[in-house]
């Protein structure tokens, strides 16, 4: 047996000589292999010990253990959209296998591409109600792409091949491979010289140029034209920057779309929605053609449909032909990769202005459009009169402000991982993303617990990269468990808590919408409210992970300061009012003129 060499599937060497026999399980780890797989997030147990060995085995995989199976599949998404490549996991059956449910549906609705692997009780045993025999195909299939069933054994080079297929082409996502225990252990001798049946719903179709010289008359005869751009356009922000410096045209973003255009540069206009900036929804209100890339219209985005662009000419371009008019009806739409469809219609831009003389300002052809400068204008009004600000507490810490100050000293290049909840969103506004890939956050589903095992997966996937964990208080505690396979891997993740020692998103709602009786949503101890309950220090300390806690706003930037220059982890518990909200918040069934703002009151 040979040592394996990874490189393309033409000239990978198997470890194995071609006719030799191997476990089924060797066969799937090499499968793995040939796609490039360099770490699973695998948690083992009684159905999937035989992949554990086999990948024990492997010189080019290395399992990184979770303590906890839903960390594993979240650490696998946050892995997926640091690197944009496929996300690995690994469980058991039965509870194990159950645990990861969430973060399927987490990556199915964020379009997340994960190959889940399953351990399953032996075929024999199948449907009589064996020891932690659960159907997980059956219950996973509404949340997946696609998912397996293994039944035999020859099938699984060809599953292997296509499951990675069905999960980065299209529209990405997850898909699962169940594996029963008695097929883990057959010996057999794999063949490799599969193509896989191209089970792609949603294929990459070249854009009709008729189509793209229509969007670009759209453009020309619009006068208050906004780009809609969510995570759809990750694998196209150079495309995506290039559309703007030729056109002009605003560019507001979704959640799963940050940092995909510079929240920095003078035309973004930053998230819109209901947690969004008024400008962005000012805008988008406002227009006369609404240029709608990589989204679906999300009800977090849109408030009320019916009001949501009422007066735009709407152009959606997606990858999926299911959100096409799902949920607001286009005037003209593509159904193909927004990569293609922005490349095409830039060297239409392009071949238009260079029609014109180059001038010595400017060398690069730009496009004949020219967006008016009154609506440049009324748009930057919208601007100063509504500038995000929010309430002070003394010397308390403004969540906010301590957004502003991470943005500041990590300079808007940090990797940054959230929970849900306030801090989510709160981070959303005032952290400056400049890049795609930057933001890991559980948009669609909004599972809590989600930040920590993301970024893990992130910091491995990205070495070297400044990865932070932005959390709650509540989020946190639903995968502090994390801390301990962050030590053992001595992974640099930094952790900031917004500690406020309660469910701040549901008090908020609680106390603003409700009866004000929020008292289901205070996490500390309530025979000791003026102590700090749970003690998070305490168990960084247990994981033997320095730590510390701010109170005061005069000292955060010196303990933010220390924990991005501490090697390895580190985690600040950084203590927030509960009367600090979440400002900028349209109402449910409201539009962006209902909205909250932000000054001192």
């Amino acid at each position: 047996m040979s040592e394996p060499s990874l490189g393309s599937p033409e000239t990978f060497v198997s470890r194995f000589a071609a006719d030799e026999p191997r476990k089924g399980s060797d066969i799937l780890v090499e499968g793995l292999e040939r796609e490039g797989v360099s770490h699973v997030f695998g948690y083992p147990g009684g159905a999937s010990l035989e992949i554990h060995e086999a990948i024990a085995r492997s010189s080019l995989i290395r399992n990184v253990l979770p303590r906890h199976e839903q960390g594993g599949i979240f650490a696998a998404d946050g892995y997926a959209r640091a690197s944009g490549r496929p996300g690995v996991c690994l469980t058991s059956a039965g509870p194990g296998a159950t645990n990861i449910i969430s973060g399927i549906a987490n990556a199915n609705l964020d379009s997340i591409p994960i190959v889940a692997i399953t351990g399953q009780v032996p075929r024999k045993l199948m449907g009589k109600d064996a020891f932690q025999e659960v159907p997980l195909t059956e219950i996973t299939r509404p949340i997946t792409k696609f998912n397996y069933l293994v039944l035999d054994v020859e099938e699984i080079p060809f599953i292997v091949k296509e499951a990675f297929v069905i999960a980065t082409s299209g529209r990405p996502g997850p898909v699962l491979i169940d594996i029963p225990r008695d097929i883990q252990k057959e010996m057999a001798i794999p063949n490799w010289n599969i193509k896989p049946i191209m089970l792609n719903r949603n294929p990459s179709r070249l854009p009709e140029k008729v189509l793209l010289e229509e969007i670009v008359r759209l453009i020309s005869e619009s006068k208050r034209p906004v780009v809609y751009a969510g995570g759809g356009c990750m694998n196209c922000s150079e495309e995506l920057r290039r559309f703007v410096e030729l056109t002009g045209i605003p560019v507001a973003t979704t959640l799963m779309g940050l940092g995909i255009f510079p929240c920095t540069d003078d035309l973004s206009l930053r998230m819109l929605g209901i947690h969004g900036t008024i400008q962005a929804n000012y805008a988008v209100d406002r227009s006369d053609l609404l240029l709608a890339f990589g989204v679906r219209f999300d009800d977090r985005v849109t408030g009320k449909i019916e009001a949501f662009a009422k007066n735009a000419k709407i152009v959606h371009i997606d990858i999926d032909p299911a959100e096409i008019g799902k949920n607001k009806k286009p005037h003209l739409s593509i159904c193909t990769d927004v990569k293609l469809a922005l490349e095409g219609i830039n060297r239409i831009l392009e071949k238009n202005g260079a029609k014109q003389e180059p001038t010595a300002e400017k060398e690069i052809p730009v496009s004949n459009i020219v967006v008016s400068s009154a609506w440049r204008k009324e748009i930057d009004e919208q601007k100063e009169k509504y500038p995000q600000s929010y309430r002070t507490f003394g010397e308390a810490i403004p969540p906010q402000y301590a957004i502003q100050l991470l943005d500041e000293l990590t300079n808007g290049d940090a990797i940054i991982c959230t929970g849900v909840g306030q801090h989510q969103m709160w981070a959303a506004q005032y952290y400056m993303h400049k890049n795609p890939r930057h933001r890991l956050s559980s948009s669609g589903l909004g599972a809590m617990g989600f930040g920590l095992p993301a970024a893990m997966g992130a910091a491995l996937a990205k070495p070297g990269a400044m990865v932070i964990d932005v959390d709650g208080d509540g989020s946190f505690l639903m995968s502090i468990q994390e801390l301990a396979t962050i030590r053992v891997e001595n992974l640099p993740v930094k952790i900031m808590v917004f500690n406020n020692q309660c469910l701040g998103m549901v008090y908020q709602y609680g106390y603003e919408y409700g009866d004000g009786n929020s008292m289901h949503s205070y996490m500390g101890n309530p025979s000791e409210k003026d102590k700090v309950f749970p003690d998070f220090l305490m168990f960084a300390k247990a994981c033997n992970i320095p730590a510390a806690r701010v109170r005061k706003k005069g000292e955060l930037r010196e303990a933010i300061e220390k924990m991005l220059k501490t090697p390895g982890p580190y985690l600040l518990d950084m203590m927030v009012p509960q009367e600090a909200q979440l400002l900028q918040l349209i109402p449910d069934g409201g539009t962006f003129k209902d909205a909250t703002t932000g000054a001192d009151q």
